[in-house]
C-alpha cells in the first residue's frame, strides 16, 4: 500500500511512525512533512496542505491508494472531494462534514437538530448586535470564532469588559481574518475537560479511549489558549465503562444527522467535551485526530492503523481492529518560548536520541525542520515528548525524564501535563 499523509505536525509525525508499523505499506509519502516524519523513513514532498491541486497530481502519479488528511484545513477545503472524484480513497469527511469543525455555527446547527447536548448559545453576524446582546446576558461567557482559527480562536471571558474586548478583537481587529466573519457567543460550561475520538465508517463510530487536552500554555490552566501543550490517555474523568454510552450521546446522533443530508461521515470525529454537573455537554467537534492528542492514543493502538482507516473508507469498519493496551500514555509538548505569541524559529534542537532511549518514550516532531544537516526548530509548538506507563502517574514520570533530554535554546515546556488525573484518581 502507497500512502500520502498530508500535514507537518505532530499528529502527523505520530500517524508516520504507526503507518510504518503496518506489514502491508510500502511507501509512504508526507506533504510537506517535518524532521520526524522523514526519520521514520518517509519521504517529505515540498506540497502546501492547501494546494489541492498538488496534492492531486502528486497522488495521481504516484498511484496513491490511500490519501490521510491530518489537519483541518485541506478536509474544511475539500481535499477529500477532490481525491475521490479521482478514485483515490481518502480517510476523512467530505468539505460538507468538515464543516462541523470549520464553522461553529454550523455544528451548532447539527447538534441542536440532532439533540446533542451542548452550550446555549447566539450567532453574530455584526458587532454591535453582539455587543448588546452580551450586555443583555452578562458573564461569564465563551466568544468562539466562527472559522479556523488554529486552536486560538476562542475566547473565555470572565468580566463583561473581557466580554465586549473578545468581540472587539475577533469582528473589528479581525484578528483571525475572515475565521471572524461569524462570531458565536455561548454560555461558559463549568466542569473538566475530556477528548474523545471515534473512527467512523459513514454508518458504525468506533470509540477510541478518551484522552485530556492542556489548551492553556502555563501550569494550572493559565495564560492563553494554545493548540495544545501536552496530553494522556485514557482520562479518569471519562473512563472506558463510559465510551460506548458517550458515543451515542455525541457522536452516533451527528452521523445520523450527516448520513441524512447525503455525506456520510468517514474518518475521525473528534468530540471536545464538558463533564459538567448536569452532564456532558460538546463544546465543539474536530474531524481528524488532535494534536497533541494523537500522539498518546497511536502510542495505546495495537491495530494495524491502515487498514482500519481503508476498512472504513470501505464503510466495513470491525470494531475489533481497533485493539489499545491497558497502559496510560502521556505527551508533553515542547515549545518555542514566547508561544503562542510571537517566538523565534531555526533554534538548535539535541537530545532526541537521549530522549528515545528512555524506555516507553517516543519523541514526535511537531515543528522541526533539517537545515544544513541538524535539526532546528520550525514552528511553536516544536516537540511532544510521549511516553507509555502502567499508571498515568508513572506515564508523566517517564515523559518529563524524556523532556530533561531534550536540549533546545529558549524551550519552554508546562510542568503539570497529567496532575488532574493523577488527582482524580486519588479521589482529591
Amino acid at each position: 500500500m502507497r500512502i500520502l499523509v498530508i500535514g507537518s505536525g505532530g499528529r502527523e509525525h505520530a500517524l508516520v511512525w504507526k503507518i510504518m508499523q503496518s506489514p502491508e505499506v510500502s511507501a509512504v509519502f508526507v506533504a510537506p512533512g517535518n524532521g520526524g516524519t522523514s526519520s521514520e523513513g518517509a519521504v517529505n514532498v515540498p506540497i502546501a496542505v492547501d494546494d489541492l491541486d498538488g496534492l492531486l497530481a502528486f497522488a495521481r502519479k504516484e498511484h496513491i491508494d490511500l490519501v490521510i488528511p491530518g489537519p483541518e484545513l485541506p478536509l474544511t477545503l475539500g481535499v477529500v472531494d477532490r481525491m475521490r472524484e479521482a478514485g483515490i480513497p481518502s480517510f476523512g469527511p467530505d468539505a460538507y462534514g468538515a464543516r462541523l469543525e470549520g464553522s461553529k455555527a454550523f455544528a451548532k446547527e447539527i447538534m441542536n437538530r440532532a439533540n446533542v447536548p451542548t452550550a446555549h448559545c447566539a450567532v453574530f453576524s455584526d458587532a454591535q448586535a453582539a455587543r448588546d446582546h452580551i450586555n443583555k446576558v452578562g458573564a461569564p461567557l465563551v466568544i468562539k470564532a466562527d472559522g479556523l482559527a488554529a486552536g486560538k480562536g476562542v475566547i473565555i471571558a470572565q468580566t463583561l469588559r473581557e466580554a465586549l474586548d473578545a468581540i472587539d478583537e475577533i469582528m473589528t481587529q479581525r484578528a483571525f481574518g475572515d475565521a471572524g466573519n461569524l462570531v458565536v457567543v455561548e454560555e461558559c460550561l463549568v466542569g473538566e475537560e475530556a477528548s474523545f475520538l471515534c473512527v467512523c465508517d459513514g454508518v458504525r463510530a468506533v470509540p477510541l479511549p478518551s484522552a485530556q487536552d492542556h489548551k492553556r500554555v502555563f501550569d494550572n490552566d493559565e495564560g492563553p489558549n494554545t493548540g495544545g501543550m501536552g496530553a494522556y490517555s485514557p482520562a479518569p474523568v471519562l473512563p472506558d465503562s463510559m465510551l460506548e454510552e458517550m458515543a451515542d450521546l455525541t457522536v452516533r446522533p451527528i452521523l445520523r444527522e450527516l448520513a441524512k443530508d447525503g455525506h456520510p461521515f468517514v474518518g475521525v470525529l473528534y468530540a471536545g467535551l464538558m463533564m459538567t454537573a448536569q452532564g456532558p455537554k460538546v463544546l465543539e467537534y474536530n474531524v481528524r485526530f488532535g494534536d497533541p492528542e494523537c500522539q498518546p492514543l497511536l502510542m495505546r493502538l495495537d491495530g494495524d492503523l491502515p487498514a482500519i482507516m481503508m476498512a472504513a473508507v470501505r464503510g466495513k469498519l470491525d470494531p475489533a481492529s481497533l485493539g489499545q493496551t491497558s497502559q496510560t500514555a502521556l505527551g508533553v509538548v515542547i515549545t518555542a518560548k514566547g508561544y503562542p505569541g510571537p517566538y523565534a524559529k531555526g533554534l538548535p534542537i539535541e537530545g532526541i536520541e537521549d530522549a528515545d532511549s528512555v524506555p516507553g518514550v517516543k519523541v514526535f516532531h511537531s515543528g522541526t525542520a533539517i537545515k544544513d544537516g541538524s535539526l532546528v526548530s520550525n514552528g511553536g509548538r516544536v516537540l511532544c515528548v510521549t511516553a507509555l506507563g502502567n499508571s498515568l502517574a508513572e506515564a508523566k514520570k517517564t515523559a518529563y525524564a524524556g523532556v530533561a533530554k531534550v536540549r533546545m535554546q529558549d524551550g519552554f515546556n508546562r510542568t503539570d501535563i497529567g496532575d488532574k488525573g493523577i488527582r482524580r484518581l486519588a479521589g482529591k
